[in-house]
């Protein structure tokens, strides 16, 4: 199965997490875009790092009319723990019952029950706009979702 590709509408969802209830359609009726941040593990190094960058930055997708959302497959109190921990302020989701039903959705559900490092950009019409499958070991970082945000801002 292949990630959402660019162009495709993206399946709206609601999940809990460190926030609570979070629904997709609510968050793209507050922001321009929505960045979807599936990664495999809370707790994880890599996975703490990636969500710890996003944190960093979170200002910055702000600007460029941006949340950020983590989503894996692991249990809405682990998400809650996960986001205590590393201050995020940002919603964490729990893709946790029926496991993985979120991330087969946008086909980056994994055979061994973790979700691929994927990173997809929403539009406010629902529309997936940018989506990018990292290797499982690497954060891919911030500075390409910056970049895709920067060009969708840019007048035509």
């Amino acid at each position: 199965m292949a990630a959402l590709p660019v162009g495709s509408k993206a399946p709206d969802f609601e999940l809990e997490g460190s926030a609570g209830k979070t629904k997709l359609s609510d968050l793209l009726k507050e922001n321009d875009y929505v960045i979807l941040a599936f990664f495999p593990a809370a707790f994880s190094p890599v996975c703490t790092s990636e969500l710890n960058l996003y944190q960093e930055v979170k200002e910055e997708f702000a600007e460029l009319g941006a949340e950020v959302v983590g989503i894996s497959v692991d249990s809405r109190w682990v998400q809650q723990a996960f986001a205590k921990q590393n201050n995020l302020s940002f919603p964490v989701l729990a893709d946790f019952h029926p496991k993985g039903t979120i991330a087969a959705q946008f086909g980056v559900m994994r055979a061994d029950g973790m979700a691929e490092r994927a990173l997809f950009i929403v539009d406010s019409d629902g529309i997936v706009r940018y989506s990018y499958v990292s290797e499982l070991t690497k954060s891919p970082g911030a500075d390409r979702l910056l970049e895709a945000l920067e060009k969708m801002k840019a007048p035509a």
